[in-house]
């Protein structure tokens, strides 16, 4: 018997067990046995039902750019991964160790937005909406928080990877469901995230079909733009766009994120010479990688560079054991959120409306 299949075999049990536990916790909030709070602001949430990197962060980010010309606009995350713990609001110059990496490119990035993590987002709530008239937040973005229910959004935003769409997936551990994929009616929106440029309607029509949603359900496809590069350390290198690389540059690519294959992709079409150095979703940088970094790098040229994602960036930057002498070759690559067939604007339109009936629905009910 195949590895693969002895695993399937081993995990589907596993499965069996998880999918009942979670169905039981999901029918417990339904019928209000365990209790879900709402708020009188709106409350976005924005996750998927899949473990791993689905586009979230950009979403988020995404909404944020939206948002913060007009609101108050926090967003509140667990701070995966982080060395603290309980509530904790991220400061100007806060890191990855302290609020995560997620929260840390966010605040780097928007260091006006309100940027707070707690594992528990009700108490994370709490200490958002008992700040002074002046600094609470008017919109609350709950940054992958799908399956944390005891606070209930207003608005919910299930983004589903193109490349690993959620009804083709598996519950944990034979595949990478965090819940059975009927949870997805729960969601108000469904953003298929990192889609092919070249998707055509009918492509669409067939996903939403696949997807057994409901008629009030809206779904829009999106894709990756991949900007400029930008120095981990902007003080000691100039930013440099993508096309700015030889075919002949040497690249060595770190990633340390849940799928780096788009990223891989997009160098691949400037650099012929990329060498790719892949680590675990999250990775924390120790000694012994920069080790395994420098003997690569060494056998590169003296002008090959060194880059990341943004969240290694947020990383990187803080991380002792990465020499100075490399800080002016090291860049990441920023990404940002397109929508396909100019659904841009209707997916704004659509955001605004909702904030702005909440926001109406308050001044009434005063």
């Amino acid at each position: 018997m195949a590895k693969s299949n002895r695993l399937h075999y081993i995990g589907f049990p596993v499965a069996l067990v998880y999918g009942i536990i979670v169905c039981i916790r999901n029918l417990f909030f339904h019928i209000n046995l365990l209790p879900s709070q709402q708020y009188a602001i709106p409350v976005i949430c924005i996750g998927n039902l899949s473990m791993g990197g689905a586009g979230k962060t950009p979403m988020v980010e995404y909404l944020i750019r939206l948002l913060s010309k007009k609101y108050r606009v926090a967003v509140l995350s667990r701070g995966y991964k982080r060395q603290t713990s309980g509530y904790v609001l991220a400061g100007e110059h806060c890191t990855s160790q302290e609020v995560g990496d997620e929260a840390c490119q966010i605040k780097h990035k928007y260091p006006s937005v309100i940027v707070a993590v707690d594992k528990s987002r009700r108490r994370g709530m709490k200490h958002l909406l008992a700040m002074t008239e002046g600094e609470r937040p008017q919109v609350v973005l709950l940054d992958d928080a799908f399956q944390h229910r005891y606070v209930q959004p207003s608005l919910s935003i299930v983004v589903t990877d193109y490349n690993r769409l959620f009804y083709n997936d598996k519950l944990f551990p034979v595949g990478m469901l965090r819940e059975p994929a009927g949870g997805v009616r729960r969601a108000d929106w469904v953003v298929v995230s990192k889609c092919d440029p070249a998707l055509k309607p009918i492509d669409c029509r067939i996903m939403e079909d696949d997807m057994h949603l409901q008629s009030h359900q809206q779904v829009f496809f999106s894709g990756i733009s991949y900007l400029r590069m930008e120095g981990i350390w902007p003080e000691e290198c100039c930013p440099r766009a993508l096309n700015s690389l030889q075919k002949e540059d040497e690249v060595l690519l770190l990633t340390g994120v849940a799928n780096p294959a788009p990223l891989i992709e997009e160098m691949k079409k400037y650099s012929q010479n990329i060498k790719v150095m892949s680590f675990g979703d999250h990775h924390d940088f120790k000694k012994n990688d920069v080790k395994k970094i420098s003997t690569s790098f060494a056998k590169m040229n003296p002008e090959s560079l060194i880059v990341c994602t943004e969240k290694d960036a947020m990383r990187i930057r803080n991380n002792p054991y990465f020499p100075s002498e490399w800080h002016s070759r090291m860049y990441y690559v920023p990404i940002m959120v397109s929508f396909l067939f100019d659904k841009g604007n209707l997916f704004d339109e659509l955001i605004l409306k909702h904030i702005s009936t909440i926001e109406n629905s308050r001044i009434l009910r005063q």
